[in-house]
């Protein structure tokens, strides 16, 4: 079984697919998700803080250094919540997550562990009185840098069918069995019978100029996340920090740095990019349009050429242009990339374990 990481919706235009439809999964599967995560202290602070977690074992160094730990214990919902949140490469069709029947936290997890996720489909099965969706259960399990059981999660969820989703535009298809219908690197590789590792990107060898890339999901900006943005970069200008101000200049909304819209369209690229190696800087940057809170961009990608690195043999260098729009169809930026890509097999993946 193979599952298509694109839909072709052109020619030579591909749209990138997030999640697995209902009718590509089995009771019996098992999916390893990957990227993993690093947990800092610094995230394990937030989440008790913000949360309004009153246990001083998670944020007070003092206090955690006389319990038998030693040290702040990692917060087990942001835990449970990086770990589900992981498997949305193959989950990501899920209408909804209707119950746990168990959450267990076996182990410690402290800052500085990286966290993994693996999952098994225990059975999917048709809802009643809906045909746009169906119900899966799964189990679910957090695993550290060491391969230690820190959670587990055993949970019942509606997954949309084929084409049902509220996000299907034209051109979506199915992510279902048989070979990748548009010749690229699938969502996932079989490394085991029944056993699928999530992939990230396309091999250097599979890029070809003229190419097409839609990159999905898109970027929603909000004024809370750019006030938080602006005031961590030093930015001292009354209409970037100050609600007020922004919000009485013309337009009424608060102003996105541009910085900021260069840096999310980047991001929304690296699924298809994420054999890179290193982005080696951007040119002719324009913002014909500006953002503001509450705007909604998604990002596009055209291969215009790539060729050979003259001084590293594992690599090659792709040449890209990625424009962002808006869901009202405006241009917010356009800009070009030289990215060093690695050749199919080679760089660190399989010793990280992807």
């Amino acid at each position: 079984m193979s599952f298509p990481a694109y839909d072709l919706v052109g020619p030579r235009r591909y749209r990138e697919r997030v999640g697995l439809d209902l009718e590509a999964l089995r009771a019996g599967q098992v999916f390893r998700h990957r990227p993993g995560v690093t947990v800092s202290q610094q995230d394990n602070l937030e989440e008790a803080l913000l949360t309004s977690n009153q246990a001083m074992l998670h944020f007070d160094a003092a206090y955690a250094g006389a319990t038998e730990w030693a040290r702040p214990l990692v917060v087990s919902t942001l835990t449970l919540r990086l770990v589900l949140g992981m498997t949305d490469k193959t989950f990501g069709r899920r209408a909804r997550l209707v119950g746990f029947d168990e959450i267990a936290l076996t182990a410690p997890v402290f800052g500085g562990d990286t966290l993994y996720a693996e999952s098994e489909v225990l059975a999917v099965e048709p809802e009643p009185g809906r045909d746009d969706v169906g119900a899966l259960m799964v189990a679910t399990r957090g695993v550290d840098q060491s391969g230690r059981v820190v959670c587990r999660a055993t949970y019942r969820a509606l997954v949309y069918r084929a084409g049902r989703g509220p996000d299907d535009g034209p051109g979506a298809g199915s992510a279902t069995a048989g070979g990748d219908p548009v010749g690229k690197r699938p969502s996932h590789r079989e490394v085991a019978p029944s056993v699928y590792l999530e992939q990230s990107g396309v091999d250097y060898e599979d890029f070809e100029p003229g190419e097409v890339y839609e990159h999905r999901p898109g970027h929603t900006f909000t004024a809370e996340r750019a006030l938080l943005r602006a005031l961590r970069a030093l930015n001292q200008s009354p209409p970037r920090v100050e609600l007020e101000a922004a919000r009485a200049a013309p337009g009424g909304r608060l102003a996105i740095p541009e910085v900021d819209v260069v840096g999310a369209a980047t991001a929304l690229s690296t699924k298809t990019f994420g054999q890179v190696a290193a982005n080696l800087g951007w040119t002719a940057v324009s913002f014909p349009h500006a953002v503001h809170e509450g705007d909604t961009i998604h990002a596009v990608s055209t291969v215009l050429g790539k060729r050979e690195a003259a001084s590293r043999s594992g690599q090659g260098i792709l040449h890209v242009r990625t424009e962002a729009r808006t869901t009202a169809g405006e241009l917010a930026c356009r800009f070009e990339r030289r990215l060093l890509v690695y050749r199919r097999g080679v760089g660190p993946h399989a010793a990280a374990g992807y």
